[in-house]
């Protein structure tokens, strides 16, 4: 009986380690079913509509670490040089053993109104890759159309493939769990190397691609939630996270805890390219997905939406998270991850560092550091990256348009000198905690949400899983260190490395690069690399970057720092002077995070990361 089967989830991943730390519970809404409501396999696996409602609850399971962990998401975010808080950071100080709030936690509970805030990456991600090898053994029961029967077996592969990787980039190797293990099966599984895991990712993303569809509308079997299928697994997902899951494989630090080797793999960033490039294809043919406009470019995060209907993502975003309940994640994205905090309640207000900050280059296109960028050291908000002006809130930037209140008028603009009221700590007004570094960000939240303004409901903001930008980018990358030069290109696309960061800059009003950034290999990686930082900035790939690429330790990377500065008589900032706030604890053993020791003392194959 699926009660029965269901019933045994209590016990998913026997046969991996972590299956032993959930034994206790587990989704008790929908596994705790009375005796006499019993339901038959043929039930649940029976039809393509049953099938896929069974299948839907995976998607749940994708943790969005911006907004569901509420204030729990600092881990992620903070553990590079991105960010700083008015109150210290989990793993600045270099205890990575602290992931209780983040990526440890409790059994997946579906109880979604009083539990979302719960989610945890490790447990959610077993439980979904349990539930997707459930669905797989039980594809032969399904009564449906070849279309349907694909579209089942597409999507459970996707995210046995997709949890997979997702654990895999905090902890290595992993065991390959592609079979429901019983719960009286010895555990056995091995753990594997890095790329022997990547490869078993890449099997399953390879067969998802094949079987699904490009889009689910125009499709028989997404005819009947027409118009609301831009959430579901297509062929686009599959061969976006193959790319990625490839080219992190191939990364410096992927490869040296593989091979030993602290460079890219070659062959495998070929791959990697070639897929990615047949992404960029399918899309410039098909325009499934196309680059945001520049005008319309915060639609990828946010959207006025007085209906609660409308959501963002636009014509870019290839993977969101499902949202269950928008108004609640709207509010933890508003009392929680709003810049300038105001009304929160919350003393713990996340900012942009000043070397951060140091990433966004000028108009011109040039990086603050070359000779010919025109940056002024002392007006060093004038003239930058458009996408500067977009994502941060500096000195004098407005911040309240209703402002004809008292309270209001106070903090129409960021006053964010050193003695400004927005400036460190909490300041005299209540509704306002400050910044500790001199500036905020409104990546995720329009101007207007405030007390005065008072537009706090009318908006949604979500966290992208993938962009196409991040398909150029990582093309671009992939091509340097696969076929060799910043002019290489993949046989696959018509567009060279050069070409793909040019693509996602001119989106951004940007010059292409200046010639004295493509004729070298390592000069041109540098500039992926600010552009990465720039163009995904506060999206959560800064600490998996910087750590694939093996330079996470180095010292440009471990210093946190603050802009000083006074406010002069002209309203320009006079006195600047960088500080160093915190310097960041990263050593070799950082490249991975430690596994709970319960979890390593389960049987012999299953060792620790070195050095914890």
């Amino acid at each position: 009986m699926i009660r029965n089967r269901l019933y045994r989830l209590r016990h998913w991943l026997v046969g991996s380690m972590v299956v032993v730390t959930f034994f206790a519970s587990s989704c008790e809404s929908y596994l705790d079913r009375a005796p006499e409501a019993s339901i038959s396999d043929k039930d649940v696996y029976g039809s393509f509509i049953s099938f896929q409602g069974f299948v839907e609850e995976i998607y749940n399971s994708v943790v969005d670490i911006h907004k569901v962990l509420g204030g729990n998401f600092f881990y992620s975010f903070s553990a590079s040089d991105e960010v700083l808080s008015t109150v210290p950071l989990p793993w600045d100080d270099g205890n990575y053993w602290n992931q209780g709030n983040f990526l440890y936690g409790a059994t997946p509970n579906f109880n979604y109104y009083s539990n979302l805030t719960g989610m945890r990456v490790w447990p959610f991600a077993w439980y979904a890759i349990r539930k997707a090898n459930l669905g797989l053994s039980e594809l032969d029961m399904l009564e449906a159309t070849q279309e349907e029967k694909d579209a089942i077996k597409g999507q459970c592969l996707f995210f046995r493939a997709f949890f997979h990787f997702e654990l895999m980039r905090y902890y290595g190797g992993l065991p390959y769990v592609d079979a429901v293990q019983g719960s009286s099966e010895a555990l056995t599984l091995p753990r594997l190397t890095y790329k022997e895991t990547a490869l078993r990712v890449a099997q399953d993303f390879k067969e998802a691609a094949n079987l699904l569809p490009l889009k689910w509308d125009g499709t028989a079997m997404g005819s009947a939630t027409l118009g609301n299928n831009a959430q579901r697994i297509t062929k686009i997902h599959a061969l976006s996270m193959l790319g990625k899951n490839l080219l992190y494989a191939a990364s410096p630090m992927m490869n040296e805890s593989s091979t030993g080797q602290n460079a890219y793999d070659v062959e495998l960033s070929k791959q990697a390219a070639d897929v990615l490039a047949e992404v960029i294809k399918i899309c410039r043919e098909t325009g499934v997905y196309r680059l945001q406009s520049w005008t319309t470019w915060t639609d990828n995060f946010w959207v006025w939406s007085p209906s609660n209907r409308d959501r963002p993502g636009g014509t870019e975003v290839i993977m969101n998270q499902t949202i269950y309940i928008p108004s609640y994640v709207r509010f933890t994205t508003n009392r929680i991850s709003n810049p300038v905090q105001f009304g929160a309640g919350n003393n713990r207000v996340e900012v942009p560092t000043h070397n951060f900050i140091k990433n966004y280059g000028m108009a011109n296109g040039l990086p603050i550091d070359d000779p010919e960028s025109g940056y002024n050291p002392n007006d060093p908000w004038t003239g930058r990256d458009p996408r500067f002006y977009v994502d941060i809130i500096y000195d004098g930037v407005r911040m309240v348009d209703n402002a004809t209140a008292a309270a209001a008028k106070q903090n129409e603009f960021a006053q964010l000198a050193n003695n400004g009221m927005h400036r460190n700590g909490t300041p005299a007004s209540s509704n306002v905690a400050g910044s500790v570094t001199g500036y905020f960000y409104k990546k995720w939240t329009p101007k207007g949400c405030n007390p005065w303004d008072n537009r706090w409901g009318s908006f949604q903001s979500y966290h992208p899983q993938m962009r196409l930008a991040d398909v150029y980018l990582m093309y671009a990358e992939a091509v340097l260190h696969g076929y060799g030069s910043p002019l290489s290109q993949s046989p696959g696309a018509a567009l060279t490395a050069v070409d793909a960061v040019n693509a996602i800059r001119n989106r951004a009003t940007l010059p292409n690069l200046a010639p004295k950034y493509t004729g070298a290999k390592e000069a041109f990686m540098k500039e992926i690399i600010r552009e990465r930082a720039v163009e995904f900035a506060f999206e959560g790939h800064r600490f998996f970057d910087l750590r694939r690429w093996n330079i996470a330790g180095n010292a440009e990377y471990l210093q946190k720092t603050a802009i000083d500065f006074d406010r002069g008589a002209n309203g320009k900032p006079i006195n600047l002077r960088e500080r160093v706030v915190v310097t960041r604890v990263f050593e070799k053993r950082h490249n991975w995070l430690p596994f709970q020791l319960r979890d390593t003392r389960l049987y012999e194959g299953f060792p620790q990361n070195p050095g914890w």
